[in-house]
């Protein structure tokens, strides 16, 4: 009678017992981790800092600074920095963020309507069809897809002499045929961008709406389109940054016609403007990444909060 009870007793000894120490190891295999997982990402962190923070620190140093040609002594300034935001330097900063944002708001818009095609449509062949060459097209730029332009809708190209398009005023050299070049790479890459968020539009919450008595146009309003608005401005964000930083595309075009800061940067360091401008070309292109980063700024906690929303 007497050991009847004493096992439960000792049992439920044990229980807790064993509890901390679980509790303990698994708190030292955690605390082992973290210094494991620092020393598996020191190779990605070790290229990083090659491939980047070398060319940016050699562009912020030569941004900021100035050699004297006769004694060679090097001083800090501000001058290169001043120039590149004066007269045509500034004129070409503010072309290529009026190109990039008209091409990105409309990139935006065409590719959220063919997005929105492919995700309603049935036809699973369509949506693989879209998806495939939105992919292909995306990444097709410079100056492949300048002369594919030039052959078809240049001076001289099959579309422009069978459509007698130069009696209507085209121009393909000039900033609009630039911005109907661009929307050929922005607007897949929307597409692509545009498709996983659709998908995660819940058929709850429009049989939630109806059953409320909400109409299309109140449901995409009022819930659509703020859950997908996030995602909306994140795609246009990455467009703006893709138009911002193309150059090979808009050199074999345009040439200089169109100002560019990209082209400016070229100049300058090619030594076809001044000579001696090489510094005010990278005052120029740390310019540019200031304003990516910027962008990136903008861009990384929309598309945060989107993805909270469409899990």
């Amino acid at each position: 009678m007497s050991s009847a009870p004493s096992t439960p007793t000792t049992g439920a000894a044990a229980t807790p017992q064993a509890a901390p120490a679980t509790g303990t190891a698994g708190g030292t295999r955690r605390r082992r981790r973290g210094p494991r997982t620092w020393l598996a990402a020191l190779p990605l962190i070790a290229f990083t800092s090659l491939c980047f923070g070398l060319p940016l620190g050699a562009l912020v140093y030569g941004a900021v600074t100035r050699t004297d040609p006769a004694t060679g002594a090097t001083t800090a300034t501000g001058e290169h920095l001043g120039r590149s935001l004066q007269g045509p330097y500034l004129g070409s900063l503010i072309g290529s963020v009026q190109l990039s944002a008209l091409t990105a708001l409309l990139g935006t818009v065409l590719g959220v309507l063919i997005a929105q095609a492919v995700v309603t449509s049935r036809s699973r062949a369509l949506r693989g069809a879209v998806l495939t060459a939105s992919g292909v097209l995306a990444n097709f730029g410079g100056v492949p897809l300048a002369f594919a332009f030039i052959a078809t809708l240049g001076i001289s190209g099959v579309v422009t002499q069978l459509a007698d398009l130069t009696s209507l005023g085209w121009n393909l050299y000039s900033f609009t045929g630039l911005t109907v070049v661009y929307l050929y790479f922005l607007v897949p890459l929307m597409v692509l961008v545009t498709v996983p968020a659709l998908d995660g539009l819940r058929p709850q919450w429009r049989e939630a709406a109806r059953n409320a008595g909400a109409g299309a146009w109140q449901y995409w309003r009022h819930v659509a389109l703020p859950v997908l608005a996030p995602s909306l401005l994140g795609g246009f964000v990455l467009l703006f940054g893709s138009a911002f930083a193309a150059h090979a595309t808009a050199a074999a075009l345009v040439g200089g016609s169109v100002p560019l800061v990209t082209l400016k940067i070229a100049d300058a360091l090619s030594g076809n403007v001044l000579v001696g401008q090489e510094n005010v070309a990278l005052a120029l292109g740390l310019d540019m990444i200031l304003v990516a980063g910027l962008v990136m700024a903008v861009y990384l906690p929309l598309q945060r909060r989107s993805a909270r929303w469409l899990r």
